[in-house]
């Protein structure tokens, strides 16, 4: 007689893959790095724009131009920071979504469906949050998108900071998030920030991109053939119109990250692996650099939460990311019947939407693109997605403290190794060779326990026949 099937609850948030859970636990290390030099980048910005003997100089370098004007490139630093570095920053982040895609969780649309459409919220509601706030107060409805991003080396570099030990699978959840955050941003830019084309550029660029995919399905391989032809691709993408980070996140897409057989890494593993440590290390905290030095008085601050548009960019990023995460998460968990993993609280998805409300590299990016000709706006806006980040990040500081000691027994369940076999003994607990190896271990100890008690006792015995010996407590006849 065949046992009645039963239906087996779909946890959200439950324990990570092992494959995944490393490469998790690689891209985020790599990702704190970067963040904690983007908080550094950000803060010498400051110090730099608003100490009164060095305003002159940021200002002087920042629109310092260079690069050659006949091909259309003769940009200042702040211009080759915003635009070139942040190339090879979505360069990264079109790699990590086709990784999502194909190896990673997103190609289940199930367990898919979680974090993009947590993201897909987290966006919307920012932007709803923005456009009522700046209609009510009669501001301008340009910098609807500025709230929309989440900046995930600036989240991480906070929880390096505070030092929370944040379960993998909500690591997981927040890195995904700000992979899907990050794709639909570029779309937003794409399709709502291009103003003019030039189809003749666009029709170069398009070739380029062509000529980069033929390449890598032949198998062609070595630096010096790619590297040129991405440069080629980028600078003709910048000239279209079409904002040139687009050509990085299409190029990332083009890459293979599925492994054939025989294959320690994929291809596209592989380049992000060697690429990433120059996004988070070098592109990201450069372009902050050139980007986050606003000038900060009373009176600027005092207008970030007067002024309609820079307190809709606050309130968007601080309530609207919050409010839209966390709403998408329990819809979906609430539609698909996924139960939360009896590790979490609701509490804790609460927590790390409010750390998504981080947003900062792409913000202060769609903030100078949305008031652009407009330095003032511009720099307000930048005041105001600085200041978001902070409240969101001072609030999600609060609310992961109170669970740290949680976390922290989580995060040493998860990384016991008993058995010493370079595996956590969570993901072997269900392989007969895995109880054999730690009966194996017990025995061991077992023996090495009992000669010890035979050895103690052995010891006791002489003690108590030698007349007027010490005793236990070395002062009294035994």
């Amino acid at each position: 007689m065949t046992p009645p099937r039963t239906s087996r609850t779909r946890k959200a948030f439950g324990r990570l893959s092992l494959p995944e859970r490393n490469f998790v636990a690689e891209a985020l290390r790599t990702e704190t790095v970067g963040g904690v030099l983007l908080l550094l980048a950000a803060i010498a910005a400051l110090l730099w724009a608003n100490i009164p003997a060095l305003h002159d100089s940021y200002q002087s370098v920042g629109h310092f131009h260079l690069g050659p004007g006949s091909l259309g490139l003769n940009l200042s630093v702040q211009h080759w920071a915003a635009d070139g570095l942040l190339a090879i920053f979505f360069f990264v982040a079109g790699i990590e979504l086709k990784r999502e895609l194909v190896a990673g969780d997103l190609r289940d649309p199930r367990a898919a469906a979680l974090p993009v459409v947590a993201a897909l919220c987290g966006m919307a509601a920012p932007a709803l949050v923005y456009t009522l706030t700046s209609l009510t107060g009669g501001g301008s409805l340009a910098g609807w998108a500025v709230p929309t991003a989440t900046d995930i080396a600036f989240a991480l570099a906070v929880l390096a900071v505070i030092g929370t030990s944040l379960p993998s699978a909500l690591r997981a959840f927040l890195l995904t998030l700000a992979v899907v955050d990050d794709l639909f941003a570029i779309l937003i830019i794409a399709v709502f920030f291009t103003d003019r084309i030039d189809f003749a550029a666009l029709g170069g660029a398009a070739a380029g991109l062509a000529l980069f995919w033929l390449l890598l399905r032949k198998g062609v391989r070595g630096w010096y053939v790619y590297v040129p032809l991405a440069v080629a691709i980028w600078a003709l993408m910048y000239n279209s119109g079409v904002h040139a980070t687009i050509a990085g996140v299409a190029m990332g897409l083009m890459l293979r990250c599925h492994r054939r057989e025989g294959e320690g890494h994929a291809p596209g593993e592989r380049i992000e692996h060697l690429a990433r440590p120059l996004s988070a290390g070098l592109a990201v905290p450069l372009f902050a650099l050139f980007s986050a030095g606003v000038t900060i008085s009373h009176q600027a601050l005092g207008d970030v939460f007067t002024r309609p548009e820079t307190l809709g960019v606050v309130l968007g990023l601080v309530v609207g990311k919050t409010l839209g995460i966390f709403g998408g998460t329990w819809l979906t968990a609430r539609f698909t019947r996924a139960s939360l993993s009896e590790d979490l609280a609701w509490a804790d998805v609460f927590a790390v939407a409010t750390l998504a409300g981080i947003g900062f590299t792409v913000s202060l990016l769609i903030g100078e693109l949305a008031f652009e000709g407009d330095a003032a706006m511009t720099d307000e806006v930048k005041a105001a997605v600085l200041t978001g980040s902070l409240v969101a990040a001072a609030l999600a500081t609060v609310l992961l403290k109170i669970r740290n000691a949680k976390y922290r027994r989580l995060c040493e369940a998860e990384e016991r190794d008993e058995d010493r076999d370079g595996i956590p003994d969570v993901y072997e607990e269900d392989e007969p060779e895995y109880h054999l190896r730690m009966a194996e271990i017990h025995e061991r100890k077992a023996t090495e326990h009992r000669r010890l008690a035979e050895l103690k006792a052995a010891e006791r015995r002489a003690l108590a026949e030698v007349p007027g010996g010490a005793g236990e407590d070395g002062d009294r006849p035994a």
